[in-house]
């Protein structure tokens, strides 16, 4: 792009760009392409389709350029443009905070389908991230209250930011803390979670996007990437009311080994899977034992 005599215009700059990601290891070299050119030209993506033949000015070009540069080096789209879709809402993201992934989705379906049989239901999620999934839940399910506990300060920031953004300030409360810790005493109907649980040793084989920049905090889950997810099962027996419901995203490797924990636990009735949009098992969900 540097140092050509041609004209950039918004087509000369996709087909560039879209080429040099696609030689850079981009698995979305277009989407990637048009999300940050809309991004530096300050305009909906679908906007560009009728601008095709319209000059970037030059201070669109250093900003392209720029971003182009970062994502060439694996730095996430999300990063780039500060914020991501989920569930049909904008959240925004930023270095140290989990990019919310399409497969956390299931999680949210599964959580409302219960959610929505309970006339005020109670929501308590653990491990917020950005919180997309309290947002998503709270914003699709108005009789809900939810609280929702983040151990990171900076992320918290834009946990907090997010909820703001959708102006469900006064039905999620946000907490600061390690798993159930900060609602200690509280019983909830639902608790739920994206919880860290790539196993440690395959941390270094993850995509550079996810290696390389995001929080290995949100990612690691000890040896066989469980150790969170443990002591989830063994923390929300204690949180949750007689007949509640706990559910916990996890890989689909990890299935029976989740779904054994709550068994060998005891409080908990046999384990239920929910299956993702490409068939793969992402969600183990069980209901405390009514005694």
């Amino acid at each position: 792009m540097a140092g050509a005599v041609e004209v950039w215009t918004v087509r000369r700059v996709l087909e560039w760009t879209i080429e040099h990601l696609k030689k850079n290891g981009s698995d979305t070299p277009r989407l990637d392409a048009e999300i940050l050119l809309a991004h530096s030209r300050g305009c909906p993506r679908i906007q560009l389709y009728v601008q095709y033949d319209e000059e970037l000015d030059e201070q669109q070009r250093l900003t392209m350029r720029e971003l182009v540069k970062r994502r060439a080096a694996h730095e996430p789209v999300a990063y780039l443009v500060g914020k991501r879709e989920f569930f049909g809402l904008d959240f925004e993201v930023g270095r140290g905070v989990l990019i919310p992934r399409p497969d956390t989705e299931t999680l949210v379906v599964q959580t409302l389908a219960i959610a929505k049989t309970l006339a005020a239901p109670r929501v308590l999620e653990l491990c917020t991230g950005s919180g997309c999934i309290a947002v998503a839940v709270a914003k699709n399910c108005p009789p809900a209250l939810v609280s929702t506990v983040e151990i990171d300060s900076t992320v918290c920031g834009y946990a907090r930011r997010n909820i703001a953004k959708h102006g469900l300030e006064q039905r999620i409360e946000l907490l600061q803390g390690d798993l159930c810790g900060p609602v200690a005493g509280r019983e909830f109907d639902i608790i739920v979670s994206n919880p860290p649980y790539v196993p440690d040793g395959e941390i270094a084989t993850l995509d550079p996007d996810v290696r390389l920049h995001e929080p290995e905090l949100a990612l690691r889950g000890g040896v066989d990437g469980l150790d969170v997810v443990r002591r989830i099962v063994h923390e929300s027996s204690a949180y949750l009311v007689a007949g509640g419901t706990v559910l916990l995203e996890i890989s689909s490797e990890q299935a029976e080994a989740v779904s054994t924990l709550f068994e060998q636990h005891g409080c908990f009735e046999p384990a239920r899977i929910a299956k993702d949009l490409a068939g793969k098992s992402r969600v183990v969900w069980t209901k405390k034992k009514i005694v």
